[in-house]
């Protein structure tokens, strides 16, 4: 399945029209990780489907999402804006950050620097860089590219393999560990523990997919995470600011 959804994003850019500057405000991803509002900070996804999932939430509307995840205390937004295999828009973060004013992940497979302008004309605050899909020299061209263009950046990455080839390149300022694995789409909250040990401390590590209850939240903090990024569980219900509350027990 990656290798079908990195073969399309190809096509994609082939044919990619980079659009106007969005005229939103801009926002310091890193510094709302920082300074959560929670003793851990919590990323919450716009998500309507999923290739390992299908179809979450179809009919869920980004404004009201995003407005419920703001009540309920989310410290940033990840927005999918794959059409293709997870039903998301570029337009989506223009749209959401005119209503929210929360940082927002861009959350894409960027394989090309094209991607990187793009993300800034739609009016993202942070992008996701793939370890499991850019090689370790491209990934560090990208990550300096995005910070040159003021986007911060979460380097994700599911083996600790990938994690060590990036560190050996350069230290990278938030690493995502992807609890699901591109392959198989299988997810195991208790891969964190396996990867986390391996990044260094100065490093923000955020625990990302298979995050569905609060021994969960408990579980990733007792390792050490800084963060989760959390959207399947929080988008299969009807009302997001309820779903956050009993994410976090409370």
């Amino acid at each position: 399945m990656l290798d079908q959804i990195i073969q399309h994003k190809k096509k994609e850019i082939e044919s990619m029209m980079l659009p106007k500057q969005a005229s939103v405000p801009r926002y310091s991803f890193k510094s709302a990780l920082e300074k959560p509002k929670r003793s851990l900070a919590l990323i919450a996804e716009i998500k309507r489907a999923s290739p390992s999932k299908g179809v979450i939430n179809e009919t869920a509307d980004p404004i009201m999402v995003a407005k419920q995840y703001l009540n309920g205390r989310a410290d940033c937004l990840s927005i999918l804006t794959d059409e293709r295999f997870f039903h998301g828009k570029k337009s989506y973060i223009e749209l959401v950050k005119r209503h929210v004013k929360l940082p927002v992940l861009r959350k894409d497979f960027i394989i090309d620097e094209k991607q990187i302008e793009e993300s800034v004309r739609i009016g993202a605050d942070a992008i996701l860089l793939i370890g499991e899909v850019l090689p370790p020299s491209k990934l560090h061209h990208f990550y300096q590219k995005a910070y040159e263009n003021e986007l911060d950046v979460i380097v994700e990455v599911h083996s600790d393999e990938t994690l060590l080839r990036i560190l050996d390149l350069f230290q990278p300022e938030i690493v995502g560990v992807n609890n699901r694995d591109l392959t198989t789409f299988q997810t195991n909250v208790k891969h964190t523990e396996n990867i986390i040990v391996q990044i260094p401390k100065e490093t923000l590590v955020i625990s990302e997919s298979g995050i569905f209850t609060p021994d969960h939240i408990g579980y990733v903090k007792s390792l050490g995470a800084d963060g989760v990024l959390v959207g399947e569980s929080l988008m299969r219900s009807s009302n997001q600011q309820e779903a956050i509350k009993r994410l976090f027990g409370e």
